[in-house]
Formats: C-alpha cells, structure tokens, sequence
C-alpha cells in the first residue's frame, strides 16, 4: 500500500545533531542558525533529502522551522501541530514555540545576545528575511546568507529523487501547454517584462501540462524554469527524468537543462524578469541583482491562471469525486459494520485505501491518511504509526481526513464517526461544527471578497459556545496536482479574492486535547450565483464531494430549517449519485443513512 507506519520521527537523536550544528555554528562564527521546513522551490511537501527539519529535531509537520542558538533552540509551530511537537522533540533541548503568536525575531530578540544568525539563501524567500531583519532592526542581532550547515552534518542525506517524468492529456489539462505558454509569456509583456523565474513544481507542472513522482503524494517534478514573454521556457530539471517521447512532446521551444545550469544562466537573462517575492528563494534575487539584472517584483504568474480551473478541468474533477465518493461509502459501510470489533487505526488506514485501489484508477493518495481515535483525533494532522496505533473504543468518536490522487482529479474529504454512543456533548460539537460547514456551503457574496471575509462563517456556531479551532477553514486544491494548491484559501490571513473555478476545502472542525477531535470537509468550488434581486454580481460554491455525514451525531434539533433542508438535499445527491456506483450492500446502507432528518 501507499501509506507505511514507521515512525520517522527520532527525537533522541536530537541533542547530538543539535550539538553538532552548534560546532559548525562556532567554525562559521555564527551564534544562530536557521532550519526552515522548506526546500529551494517553497512547497509544503518535501523530499527525503530536504527534511532537514525533521532530522535535526525529530519534529515531522508540513510547516514550522527551528531556529538554533548557542544556549537555546526553538520550534516555531502553527495551531495544527502543538500536541504532535511534544511526542517529537527532545524537549530538554528543543522548546516548541507558538507560532505566529510568537515571531521568530521577537524570541531571537529575547535572548538579548549580539551576535550573527546564519541561514540558507536557497530555503528562504525574499519576503521572509525581510521580515526577519524589519524585526531585528534596533538589536546586536544581523543575519547572514551561508552554506547549509545542517548538509555538512547529515552524513546519510539521501540522495536527490530521480522519478520518471509524464505528460499530462490535454484532454484533462483542458488546454494545451503552448497555448499556456504563449498566454503567460503575453502577461509578461503587457507589463514590460521580458521573464519570469518560476520556483514552484506545481506551477511548473500546470504550465508544461507534465506530471512526476519527486515528492511523496503530490505529482509535481521538481525542477526551475524561465518563461520569456515569446512563451518560450528553459527548464533546469535533472534530463534523465525526460525520455525522449515526453521530450518530444514539451517541444523545440522548451529547453532542457540540468539544475546545475539554473544559477549561471539567471546572470545571462534581460530584464526585466519577474520574481515572486513569497516563493522565489533570495538567492535568485542575489543572482540577479548582482549581475545588474532588473528584477520586477510580482506573483508567479502561473498562479492565479493554475487557481482558476477550467471547465474541462472542473468536470474532470467532479467525475474523480464521484469516483472517490463511491469508495468512501464503501469504506463508511464497512467500517459501520465492523467497528469497534478488534479494528484499530492502521487497519481501518488500510481499509479505506484498499477501496480506493478497487477503482483500479487510484495514482497515489493525496497525503498520508489522519485517522485518529479518541484522544488522537484531537492531533490536528496525526499520523499513525505502529507505536502509536489504537483500537477504536466503544462511545468515542473516530476522525479520518483522507485523499486521493487520479489523473482527472485531487480528492481530500474528512468524515467524523461515532464509534457507539460518544455522549451529548460530542454531539453538540458535532453539530456546531456541521452548521459551520453549512453555512460555507450555502454562501453568496459579492465578487471581490477573499477568503478571509467567509471564513467566519464556519465559525460562528463554535464562537457561539466559547469554541474554536486553531488552523484555516479551507485550502486550494489543485487539479491531479498538490492537495494544498495557493493562493486562494479560507482563512482569517488571506486576502486573495475568490474567483470561479477555484477549488477549495470547506473543513471546519473542533479539537479538545485527551479527549476527541471533529472535522468535516467537502471540496467545493467557486462558480457564478445565479441571478436574485437586482442581479448583482454576486460568486457561490458548488459542492464536490458526496458521502454522507454521520447522522447518530446529528441533533437536528439545533439546527435552522434551511439548514435540515439543506443537509436533506445533500443527502439525496448522495444516494443519486453514489448509489449507483456502489455495490447493494452499501446501497441499501446509503438508503438508510441518507433518509430525511
């Protein structure tokens, strides 16, 4: 199966990898360094070789970063991850740090030490240290660009990934890669600029119409790239992953050379050549500015046209959905059938995963499977391990949030499930945070708003009880690409207005520490609303994903009409369009749990 249960996490080698840094610190006259979770190209999933954050200090997490001084070393972690830190860090040599409430040049401050921070130019973007030395400025505390020290100490790195690259059909990608080409290369020259360097696989991937394996669940090939405004590209990704059809396929106008070759070439370019001060690592800013370049500050340009799905892509995306949903209800049926039984965590991860493979259709998953029981679904973004697997208890609430990957479609769905009776007050949750979702789910606003003005609609229900969970309500999601797509997101912080066809997770939850966790989640869609009083130009989501929520937590009772109503509808879509897709055992399952409140 996809998905192992090793646990990669070895905090007790920690403090001697932390000591060693230290030494190399000394030699390099440093009093700090800096290990952030990134790797060169800025995305959230990584490759084995660029975990160095998970090396050094144990700690696992798609997001956080550690900042190493001589006397004390700090892991900076979102809400997502402040009970997964403890179990993963040394924490006599490594002190979990709430972050952002506490920023990074606020506690090097606090040390009240003068001295030199070192960090990679390579893992930082432009906009990141900026931000670092505005906070420090007034202190005895400078930064410095400088090797990776944690690379000199890492005696076994693996080596680089080397997956084989592949086109993807235009008849999915809804439009061919030349044709993208000569539209992000127009883009450029209607703003003067003669390039752009793109840093982000994804982008990358979306532009060229091509496919890869370099990091774990998400297709991209890891690699760099230049768009000229004639639409050329030169791409610097390591050639062996090009066979000579796919090469064949990308073109005369796109030029293949190794990653070596990335840094020499951005001091032959003409500019101006467009850089994205929130994914281009400084050192492409210190290549070309030292070369005399004119760099054009602006957004990868991929971006926001990669947010805005097609409609060949968004039909693709529905079909994979449907595909996904009907495996999700086989899963739910049989896990009501067997649970709890002698069932614990890792067979119900493999359960689910061994009916997304019965669609024979399934590429990988999306993301590691969170399936946590009891207390460990109050773990935001657990993963299960063989240490850590736990049986499902009768009167406890299980959470899985899972995903899948197919050529037409990113899949990511959370369900909560009642394992026997969990109480009243789960399901008073519960319903809170299913009111939360609904509410996302039936939003009309004017065109213009971001995220962050719909993101208190999910909350509300929660605010209303003293409640509240601490991550966004909604992510991109990216079309056979990273299940964690920008810009657009639901988010107290995001100010990327929302356009049609862009596809985001609605997945409010509520999380109490030794106890439980719920989350729910639906993929959605932008799309134009329909027109009502005086028509004004006015954005709603379509729904994506279709399995039935678990109605044994459901107190109707609580709820508005239009909210039962609403649920009623999307209960009804369910057993329409997944009835027919699944066997009669769980087709008559669905029946059953589709019913009217």
């Amino acid at each position: 199966m996809f998905q192992s249960f090793d646990n990669p996490a070895s905090p007790e080698a920690g403090p001697g990898r932390l000591a060693a840094l230290r030494r190399e610190m000394a030699a390099e006259g440093l009093w700090g360094f800096i290990v952030p979770r990134a790797d060169a190209h800025q995305g959230e999933y990584v490759a084995d070789c660029d975990a160095r954050l998970a090396w050094l200090t144990g700690f696992t997490g798609s997001a956080g970063f550690c900042v190493a001084l001589m006397d004390r070393a700090g892991v900076f972690i979102d809400g997502r991850y402040r009970s997964q830190v403890k179990d993963q860090v040394d924490q006599g040599h490594f002190t979990p740090v709430p972050w952002p409430e506490i920023q990074a040049g606020e506690w090097i401050r606090s040390a009240a030490v003068a001295g030199v921070v070192g960090f990679d130019p390579w893992l930082h973007t432009r906009d990141e240290i900026q931000r670092l030395e505005r906070a420090l400025e007034g202190s005895a505390v400078t930064l410095r660009p400088c090797g990776n020290l944690v690379d000199r100490i890492w005696d076994d790195r693996p080596g680089a990934p080397c997956v084989a690259a592949f086109a993807h059909p235009e008849a999915l990608a809804g439009e061919s890669a030349a044709d993208k080409r000569r539209r992000i290369g127009a883009a450029l020259a209607a703003r003067g600029e003669a390039a752009a360097v793109i840093t982000l696989p994804d982008s990358i991937c979306w532009l060229l119409n091509i496919r890869g394996g370099d990091v774990p669940r998400n297709p991209v090939v890891q690699a760099f790239a230049v768009i000229f405004a004639d639409g050329r590209v030169s791409l610097f990704a390591e050639p062996a992953k090009f066979d000579p059809e796919l090469r064949a396929i990308l073109g005369p106008e796109v030029t293949l050379r190794p990653p070596a070759a990335f840094a020499p070439a951005l001091r032959l370019l003409s500019g101006p050549v467009r850089l994205d001060p929130g994914s281009a690592p400084l050192a492409v800013w210190s290549e070309l500015e030292e070369a005399g370049i004119a760099v054009s500050a602006g957004p990868d340009p991929c971006l926001l046209p990669k947010a805005r799905k097609n409609a060949i892509e968004i039909a693709a995306t529905a079909e994979a959905h449907l595909r996904d949903g009907a495996a999700v209800c086989e899963f739910l049926c049989w896990l009501d059938a067997n649970a709890p039984g002698d069932l614990t965590e890792i067979a119900v991860v493999g359960a689910l995963e061994s009916f997304r493979r019965a669609t024979n259709l399934l590429h990988d998953i999306s993301f590691d499977t969170i399936c946590g029981a009891g207390p460990d679904g109050a773990i935001i973004h657990y993963r299960v391990t063989e240490e850590t697997d736990r049986a499902l208890r009768d009167g406890e609430l299980l959470l899985v949030d899972s995903g899948a990957q197919y050529q037409d479609g990113t899949t990511d769905i959370t369900r909560t499930i009642a394992i026997g009776d969990p109480g009243q007050e789960a399901r008073d949750c519960y319903t809170a945070v299913l009111r939360g979702m609904i509410a996302v789910s039936t939003a009309r606003w004017p065109r213009g708003l971001s995220g962050r003005d719909l993101d208190p609609l999910a909350r509300q229900f929660l605010w209303m009880r003293g409640l509240d969970y601490n991550h966004g309500t909604g992510h991109g999601v990216g079309a056979f690409l990273s299940v964690h797509e920008g810009p657009q997101r639901i988010s107290r912080i995001s100010e990327v207005p929302l356009e049609p066809g862009m596809i985001l997770s609605n997945e409010p939850g509520y999380y109490r520490e030794g106890a439980f966790g719920i989350r729910l989640e639906n993929l959605i869609v932008v799309t134009e609303a329909p027109a009502l009083g005086d028509n004004r130009d006015q954005l709603c989501f379509d729904t994506l994903t279709w399995a039935p929520f678990d109605r044994r937590l459901i107190l109707a009772a609580q709820m508005s009409a239009e909210e039962r109503a609403w649920l009623d509808h999307y209960h009804a879509r369910v057993l329409a369009l997944i009835g027919p897709r699944v066997t009669e055992p769980t087709r008559a399952w669905l029946k059953a749990v589709c019913a009217p409140l």
